[in-house]
């Protein structure tokens, strides 16, 4: 069975976003095995200077790289955008080609370091707009599900 782990940083504090990748991550489970990895966020202070973005994201990155594995694709506003539909003939393919494991990065507050970055097999975009991290974690679960159901022809994708 495919293995999806979603790496992201930090966690999720609110009970509503929560549910839902529990949700989510529930549906999934009858395609893949899913987890949910959540490396340290780095504490900053209310206004960081560029040095201090680029100490969390150095340290950030350092607690991502140690938990991937398989073909890793980041989160990161410069990725390539997509449809739903592409999306899951991305799956569709990694799935055929063999690819045991699909590991997903989200970054914290700052993004994820280009260290993370250039280690990844592609850089996805969910869109142009920002989104709080922990709501992308959410977004991303809901996108793995659809592409599940679109793959398979179920009804849940319009």
């Amino acid at each position: 069975m495919l293995k999806i782990k979603i790496v992201c940083v930090g966690k999720i504090k609110e009970k509503y976003f929560a549910d839902a990748v529990n949700e989510y991550a529930k549906r999934i489970s009858r395609f893949a095995e899913i987890s949910v990895c959540e490396v340290k966020e780095e504490n900053f202070t209310a206004d960081p200077s560029p040095a201090e973005i680029q100490r969390i994201l150095d340290a950030e990155g350092e607690n991502i790289r140690k938990e991937l594995k398989g073909y890793v694709i980041c989160l990161a506003i410069e990725g390539e955008k997509t449809s739903s539909e592409k999306f899951a003939d991305k799956l569709t393919s990694l799935k055929n080609r063999g690819e045991g494991e699909i590991c997903f990065v989200i970054g914290g507050s700052h993004g994820i370091s280009s260290a993370v970055k250039k280690s990844a097999n592609e850089l996805i975009s969910m869109s142009d707009m920002t989104f709080p991290h922990t709501l992308a974690r959410v977004m991303l679960a809901e996108q793995i599900y659809r592409a599940f159901m679109i793959s398979g022809g179920g009804k849940y994708h319009k």
